[in-house]
């Protein structure tokens, strides 16, 4: 999960913690446990959302040398590198590499409009949407550790401007499944995935 938040920490630590962005001592094992813990996680989710294909692809790219060295360089432990990489250099290589790869991510699903020629979100098929929702759970849990619950992902999402960025049918889904979370708990949330959404053709 990538957006322009962080888990935890503010956008002010973040500056601060990259005014030495040359400097820091990467950390490739750590940076190594925490991404596969969070895609086993991610996995874990997707087998009980009925989409196990999806948990079994999900963030590969993160183990390529584009994305690998950048995330052990700047390898924090409460939030994501990239924002790191994006404080000391102005952007994030390994976010831009990694976003055009994995179709579960809302900014991959951009397109320019027919009509305006502006560039507008387009509206994600169903199965990565679901794959985007797990993904968003499985980070909170990570990044949180003991302080993650059912409430977590919804409160991140609403504090982010991901809605405003995404299709609208996009962003509605996944704020719905988000606040079914809160409100109902993994069990419920996962069985109406897999038994009454995930067989749709559309949303």
């Amino acid at each position: 999960m990538e957006t322009n938040n962080t888990i935890g920490g503010t956008s002010a630590q973040v500056k601060r913690d990259n005014s030495e962005g040359e400097r820091r001592m990467a950390h490739p094992i750590k940076h190594f446990r925490v991404i596969t813990k969070h895609r086993h996680t991610v996995m874990k989710h997707c087998f009980r959302a009925g989409i196990p294909i999806r948990g079994l692809l999900h963030d590969l790219s993160k183990y390529s040398p584009t994305e690998f060295l950048p995330g052990a360089k700047f390898f924090d432990g409460s939030r994501s590198p990239t924002e790191l990489e994006r404080a000391a250099h102005g952007y994030s290589r390994a976010w831009v590499h990694h976003k055009g790869r994995n179709r579960h991510h809302f900014e991959y699903w951009t397109d320019y409009h027919p009509v305006t020629k502006q560039m507008v979100p387009v509206k994600m098929p169903l199965k990565f949407v679901i794959e985007m929702f797990c993904d968003r759970v499985a980070a909170c849990k990570v990044y949180k550790g003991r302080e993650y619950d059912c409430a977590s992902p919804y409160e991140y999402f609403a504090r982010g401007s991901a809605k405003k960025r995404m299709h609208e049918d996009t962003g509605a889904l996944l704020e719905r499944l988000l606040v079914m979370l809160r409100d109902e708990g993994e069990d419920k949330t996962f069985a109406y995935i897999r038994r009454d959404l995930r067989g749709k053709k559309d949303y």
